[in-house]
């Protein structure tokens, strides 16, 4: 076969095949506009009531009491706000509120200190095996807590740490598992700040640690934020734990004493009052969640678009 007769039959085969890449293409033009929108806001809202469906059959149940609560209906005939009182009543979970915002306020803080400090010299400093360390940190957090839970327990009671009061033996553990996750999320930002910022302010005589304070953090806010907040819910969500290191009300966190719940009612299901614990507990991470929005956004895109 020639040369000549070779780039007719790629031609013909091309020629071929032009066809269906028309009428696919015309089929795509002939939905109408309308159509399109129709079907992607349609998706939109699936998506939306899909995730938040969740949260407000939680609160739907805490607006229950009595025989309501095995109805199944999807708004209460009787709301009330008796559950709320009622758990706002119970000492025990007052004091697990205190424990919690305790344990997820000073893991947040201890985090971002370590955290902040070591993502920056894995960005910036250069010696050797930095991305081995960088991997060993990150296997961390991969290891399941289940494991260390029954050894963790037996060395908690033996050093005094086990039910410790305000919830203080959690929050060295709670600390191990979530340094790793911010150490990656600050790492990957210190990493896209110009060098040049840095250099200039070093020139102008600032030291190490002021061009770091001064210069690097303040532009790594969106980062800090998200690290933070990441830090500060699984804290606050942490379960294991808590349910494995203390055994008292005034050790206890949230998610703990909401699983010793025995209801405000005798002989009924606590049912009620569990969802409006749960709502309670649920308020402040979303305040924290639309307070901060702006930051958090940024924080999770700019890492996609710039890494």
């Amino acid at each position: 076969m020639t040369a000549g007769s070779t780039g007719r039959a790629s031609t013909a085969v091309a020629q071929a095949g032009e066809p269906s890449r028309v009428r696919a293409r015309s089929r795509r033009r002939s939905m109408p506009g309308w159509l399109r929108s129709t079907l992607l806001w349609a998706a939109v809202v699936g998506i939306v009531v899909f995730c938040l469906f969740p949260i407000y059959w939680i609160v739907n149940t805490s607006l229950k009491s009595g025989a309501q609560l095995s109805s199944g209906s999807l708004w209460p005939s009787h709301a009330t706000l008796g559950n709320y009182r009622s758990v706002l009543r119970d000492g025990d979970f007052l004091l697990a509120l205190r424990n919690s915002a305790i344990v997820a306020t000073t893991t947040t803080v201890l985090a971002m200190f370590v955290g902040s400090f070591a993502a920056y010299a894995l960005a910036r400093l250069r010696f050797p095996f930095k991305a081995l360390l960088l991997g060993i940190v990150l296997s961390i957090s991969t290891f399941p807590v289940i494991a260390i839970a029954a050894p963790l327990f037996k060395l908690w009671t033996d050093i005094g740490l086990y039910d410790a009061p305000y919830g203080l033996g959690l929050i060295l553990p709670n600390l191990v598992f979530t340094l790793p996750l911010t150490i990656f999320i600050l790492t990957s930002f210190f990493r896209e700040i110009p060098r040049e910022l840095e250099e200039a302010a070093l020139v102008d005589g600032a030291t190490r640690i002021q061009a770091f304070t001064k210069v690097v953090f303040p532009l790594a806010a969106p980062g800090l934020v998200t690290a933070a907040l990441l830090v500060f819910f699984a804290a606050w969500n942490e379960f294991l734990f808590a349910i494995t290191l203390t055994s008292t009300p005034q050790a206890r966190t949230v998610p703990a004493a909401i699983a010793f719940f025995t209801g405000s009612v005798k002989f009924e299901a606590p049912l009620g009052t569990i969802s409006a614990a749960s709502v309670i507990v649920m308020v402040p991470l979303v305040v924290l969640v639309l307070v901060f929005q702006k930051k958090i956004v940024a924080g999770l895109t700019a890492g996609a678009v710039k890494g």
